[in-house]
Formats: structure tokens, sequence, C-alpha cells
């Protein structure tokens, strides 16, 4: 008789905005529920773009999620029922860095977690904890968007603009929005005024 072991994993879909990376997660949440996987999705509260409660896709896909305070991550620990044996985390470069614990926690307890985030600020640098992530992921998956000013279909880098010009440097480096605040842009098309 062979005994089958389940084993939790990290996997981490990283790029820019408008790459796709919440339609891979919502896809691969879709695969695991098919499989009849029970999946705990959540999102940062502060991502209130198209829904409070949904993990919504730039192009309009959405799937349930449960929105969690970005400066409380371990309350997703607290969302566990019985059976969950995946997590999906959308937008996860807004949580403070205490998510890579709880990513590594939830992986330590044979669940399968998969996170969505942008890897790379407005400014070109990496973002919150998802170069933490990414090193403790036992899978990486790197999508690129197309770029705004060249259409090169390398776009890597993620554009603020105010006015419908570059954000300077100094700007905040979190603000919630959608294309009337950013495009994606490859890195020669990539401008950060200092």
């Amino acid at each position: 008789m062979k005994i089958v072991v389940v084993v939790g994993w990290i996997e981490a879909i990283v790029g820019c905005m408008f790459s796709g990376k919440t339609e891979e997660l919502q896809r691969r949440v879709r695969r695991a529920e098919i499989a009849g996987r029970k999946v705990l999705v959540v999102k940062p509260a502060i991502d209130d773009r198209y829904s409070i409660n949904g993990v919504v896709s730039h192009i309009g896909n959405d799937i349930d999620g449960i929105p969690v305070c970005m400066d409380k991550p371990r309350e997703i620990l607290d969302l566990l029922g019985k059976g969950v044996n995946v997590v999906a985390i959308d937008e996860a470069q807004f949580f403070y860095p205490e998510i890579v614990g709880v990513i590594t926690a939830l992986a330590c307890c044979d669940i399968r977690v998969v996170v969505a985030g942008l890897n790379l600020d407005f400014r070109g640098e990496p973002f919150g904890a998802m170069p933490q992530i990414m090193c403790i992921a036992d899978q990486v998956t790197t999508l690129h968007a197309i770029c705004m000013v060249c259409g090169s279909e390398q776009a890597s880098r993620t554009q603020r603009l105010v006015d419908g010009a570059p954000a300077h440097y100094n700007e905040r480096q979190i603000l919630i929005g959608a294309e009337e605040s950013y495009q994606a842009r490859c890195r020669k098309h990539h401008v950060v005024p200092m």
C-alpha cells in the first residue's frame, strides 16, 4: 500500500500591475476547488478598489475573499477553518513583514499557500515583504505585462502617474489605484524623477 504524504508549500506569483497576478491566483484557487480542496482566500482590507470582500482582477473576474488588516496578518491564522488546505493571499505586498512568518507557519502545517503581489513598487524598488516571500517560496512565477509606451511584452515595472506625468520618487509608496494612476512599463520606459 502506498502512503500519500501531504506537504505544505508556498507559491509566489509576482510582477507589475496589469500582468495578470490576480487572474493567476484566481485560476489556481478554482483548480484547487475543482480538486476538492477547501480554500481560504484573503486580501488586505486596504485594497477596496473594486470590492470590499471580493478579490477582483483588473478585467473584472472575481472570487470571494476575506479582508484582513494589513498590520495584522496573524488574523489569517484565526480565519483557518477545519479542513482548510489551501490559503490564497492577494496583494501581499501591502501586509506588514509579519506576513512572512504567517506564510511559513501555514506551509509548516501542510497547507498550500498561493501568494500574489507586486515585487516592485512604483519606484522600481522591492515592495514590502515580497522579496522575503519570493525567497522562501517553493515556486516563483514572474508575470509580465505590455509596456504602455512601446508595446513590449516585457513590462516589469509599475509606472505611477500624477496628472499624466511620472510620479516623483518622494511620493508615498502606497496609493491604491488602477488605470487612472498606473501603467505597466518596460525597464527602458519606466521613469522616476528624483
